[in-house]
This record gives structure tokens, sequence and C-alpha cells, in this order.
């Protein structure tokens, strides 16, 4: 029976370790397919429907209200609040309140031994009962503590400030990233319905060259040069396609509509280049004011000095002060409640030293930190005449397109004249309708270009799409509040490409430049 003890303890405990292990079971099928639906639910809940031609103030109002990347940030931005306020509660004293009950089997009593004689000097006696209860309230404050404590609610709310900051950042890149979008889904959506037709015709005409060099009407290469140039135009025209298709999806998506929801956008009367109102050294001062990096690194100085003082406080003695109120039960006290305070400092001595070293790593990072944002405002410097000359550049090319557009129409009507009439061959008037409708979709391109390069110039100042405070959070409230702040009614840029005007019929010969000296 004495050998059998100790496997039967094993035993025991082999089992009762087996019934405590954790066992879960995987995600089945159902509980994923739950899962699927409850998120696509919960993408699109409570989002207003598109009912009429989007605008792009209303294109950004959705991207702000209804886009789950802002969604994060602000809650994030709030969660950090919370902290905030949270972190508040630390600099108040310390209350608690306890109570207790006490009971045993015999008296408390106790006798007392005479030091010198060693001997017994007082009968046994006791000064509590066996059962007795107490209560009591104690309010402690320590000013050391209350400070450091002030200091890190001061570092909490900073860091609040930065999360607003970096929501502000997100913001500014959505909705410069909405403004990019919308105008190249916009040129998608004048050029819809334009390809096919084009399309289906060189599709056409490629299987007439086929059934030409199959009955060897006409020499195999010059057969072949005609099919390599309408495959190529083919290529091509399937590239610009798939390029228009894919232009809605993505401002969907930074809308948060749901994939393949049917939308229009509005039709501006006409396609006006944004002004900018700044010269350079106005935005140069505008950026190291308002943009949202910046200003984080400020709050980031400031949580800096402040871990600085934290330093030099923890190599401080700390005060602790409390009072309460006291009650016992107990029938043998003469007094069964009092009130009860005192003081008392505290002083870690190693403090001393290890206090000089967390000082200066203190101020070491305060130091780095200045030296960040000195390096930053020289990188958004560079980053506001980088958007300038970048404005000027796709200002000039939508100038150039737009030229090339008129004269490429201009050519596809000769050509169609032409070939209507038997002096141009049929490939040749495809090509130029190519080039014509090419032409045409690129001018929305660089148009696009330019709304995204006005919208860079706009995010490297920092600027705001919002006011400060919006009255209602209602989509149509927000367009509007949008429109207001965005609307500068800057007079529009100089044009670069001037056409030139011809005050006499008689032809023009175009002058010569000398030749250098070296060539005369």
């Amino acid at each position: 029976m004495r050998k059998t003890t100790p496997y039967a303890v094993i035993a025991s405990l082999f089992l009762f370790g087996t019934g405590c292990a954790v066992h879960t079971k995987p995600l089945s099928t159902s509980d994923l397919m739950s899962r699927v639906a409850a998120d696509r639910l919960a993408m699109y809940e409570g989002q207003e429907t598109v009912q009429a031609p989007v605008t792009l103030e209303e294109a950004m109002a959705r991207a702000l209200k209804y886009n789950l990347d802002h969604r994060i940030k602000i809650m994030e931005d709030a969660l950090t609040l919370r902290q905030a306020d949270a972190m508040s509660y630390d600099m108040l004293p310390h209350l608690v309140a306890s109570a207790g009950y006490s009971q045993r089997d015999n008296y408390n009593a106790s006798s007392s031994i005479n030091y010198k004689t060693h001997e017994q000097s007082l009968v046994p006696s006791y000064s509590s009962v066996r059962d007795h209860f107490t209560t009591d309230l104690t309010l402690s404050w320590n000013i050391l503590d209350f400070g450091v404590s002030y200091l890190q609610a001061k570092q909490q709310a900073d860091r609040a400030h930065i999360m607003n900051e970096r929501r502000r950042k997100v913001v500014h890149t959505i909705i410069q990233q909405v403004r990019q979008a919308y105008w190249q889904a916009l040129g998608a959506q004048q050029m819809e319905g334009r390809f096919e037709p084009l399309l289906a015709e060189v599709r056409k005409t490629l299987n007439d060259i086929e059934c030409v060099e199959g009955e060897k009407l006409r020499p195999p290469l010059e057969t072949l040069n005609y099919r390599k140039t309408l495959l190529e135009v083919l290529k091509q025209l399937e590239i610009f396609r798939d390029e228009l298709q894919q232009a809605k999806p993505r401002l969907a998506a930074l809308m948060n509509l749901p994939p393949g929801q049917p939308f229009n956008l509005v039709v501006p009367p006409g396609m006006d280049v944004p002004g900018l109102c700044d010269n350079l050294s106005a935005m140069e001062e505008k950026a190291l004011l308002q943009r949202p990096e910046l200003v984080e690194a400020d709050y980031n100085e400031r949580i800096s000095a402040a871990d600085v003082r934290k330093s030099i406080l923890r190599m401080l003695p700390g005060i602790e002060v409390n009072v309460g109120g006291n009650y016992d039960s107990n029938s043998l006290l003469v007094n069964n409640s009092w009130i009860e305070g005192g003081a008392r400092m505290t002083w870690n001595l190693m403090s001393l030293l290890s206090g000089p070293s967390q000082y200066k790593l203190a101020k070491g990072q305060a130091e780095l930190v200045k030296a960040q944002r000195m390096a930053l405002s020289m990188a958004i410097l560079t980053q506001v005449h980088i958007a300038y000359q970048n404005y000027q550049t796709q200002v000039r090319q939508y100038e150039l397109a737009g030229e090339l557009r008129d004269v490429e129409k201009k050519i596809y009507e000769q050509t169609r004249n032409a070939a209507a009439s038997g002096s141009q061959s049929r490939i040749n008037e495809i090509r130029s309708a190519t080039s014509t409708l090419m032409a045409e979709y690129r001018n929305y391109q660089n148009y696009a270009a330019v709304q995204n390069a006005y919208g860079q110039v706009n995010a490297s100042l920092g600027q705001d799409p919002l006011p400060e405070t919006v009255g209602s959070h209602e989509l149509s409230q927000l367009s509007l509040a949008i429109r207001n702040q965005l609307d500068t009614k800057c007079p529009a840029p100089e044009k670069f490409y001037q056409r030139a005007v011809c005050r006499s019929s008689a032809p023009v010969t175009p002058a010569v430049p000398p030749l250098p000296a070296g060539l005369r």
C-alpha cells in the first residue's frame, strides 16, 4: 500500500494538470464568414448614399468623414485625450478608506519582565477584547510625487496635441489624394465611350488586312507593316482604356464607397488653372508656421524640457503629509475614535549618484529634438520650393498639352478629308484618330497633374481644408466649409506660351541667328 501511494499522487497530479489545461478549437468557416459579413456591414454603416453627381468638395468631405484611415487617426486622438485626462488625477492626494474585523479564541493578554531582576513585574493583563472591528479614512499627499505627476500630465497633454497634428497630416494627405483622383476620374468620365468605337474600327481594319495577307493581294512586307502599325495602335488604345477603368475605383476607395457602386462627377464649366496668392517668401513663412510636422516638433521640445525638470525633481527629497480619522470598537479603549496626522520626509540617496547622469541624458535628448526640428525646417523649406517649381512645370505642360490637342484635331480633320477623297490610306486616318484621342486624354491627365501640383503646394504650406470649428458634420455642411476654405480666389497664373499675332498676310521669313565669330 505504501509503494502505490507515490504513484497515486503522481497520477492525481497528472489528471489535475490535464484538467486545468486550456484547449481551444480553430476558427471554423462559419465563424470567418460571420466576421466577414459583420465587417462588410460595419465598413459602410451610417454612410449617406450618393444621390447626385459628386463635386470635388463633396468627395473631400466624404473622404474626411468616412475614410477608414482618417477614422483610425480620430480614434487614436480621442484615446490620447482620455489618457491625458486620466493622468491628471495622479496629481490628487491619495484618499484611502479601510475597514477590518478581528476575532480570536482567547484574550491577547501579556505581562512584563523587570529588566534588571528578570522577574515578572506585573500580573498578565489584556487591553483589547477578543473580537472588534476597525475603520479609518486617511488622506496622504506626497509633494514630490505631485510635482512629477504635474509634469507628466503636461507631457501627456502635449502628446494629445501631437496626435492632433498627426491627424492633420493624414487629412492633408487624404485631401491631396482625393484632389488628384477626382480630376483623373473626371477625365476618365469625359472619355467614356470614346475608345470603344475606335477599338472596334482598328480590329475590323486588322481583320481586313489579315484577309488581304491571306489572299496575297499586296506584297507581304507591306501587309506586315500595316499589321504592325495597327497592333501598336491597338496596344496603346488598350493601355489607355485600362487606365480609364481604374480611375473611378481609386476615387471610390478614398470616399469609402462600396466597390462597383456607380457614381458620376460634376463637370466644371471650364478647366481653369488654380492660382497661387503668395510669393515664395510668404509661402516659406506660412510653411514654418503651419506645417504639422514642425508643430509636432515644438511639442516634442516641450516634452523634452519637462523631462529635464523631472530629472531635477527626482534628486530632491520627498515630503509626505497625511491626516486621517480612525475608529476602533474595542470596548477597553478610552477613546474609540480619534484623528491622526503626521509628516514624513524620504530621500533616496542613490538618486544623488544617478541623478546627474539622468539630467545629462534629458538635456542631450532636448538638444537632439531641437537639432531635429532645425533639420526638419530646412527639409520643409526645400519641399516648398520643389512644390512651387513642380506647379510651374505642370502648368507649362498643361498649356503645351492643350496646344498639342488642338493641332492633333486639325491634323485629324485634314487626314479624314484626305482619306475620304482617297488621297490618304485608312490606316493613316486611324493613326491620326488615335493620336487625337490620346492627345485629348493626355490633356485631362495634365490638368489632373496641375491640380495635384496645386494640392502639393497647399500641403507643403500646411493649409487645412477645414476651419478649426465646423457647425455640423453633415456632408452638406462639410462640403460648404471645404469650399469656403479652399476658395482663395487667387488670380490665375500668366500663360507661359502666347500665340503669335500676325499683322500681315505676307509670308514671314524666319530670322536666322548670326553665326559665331569663329565660323564666319
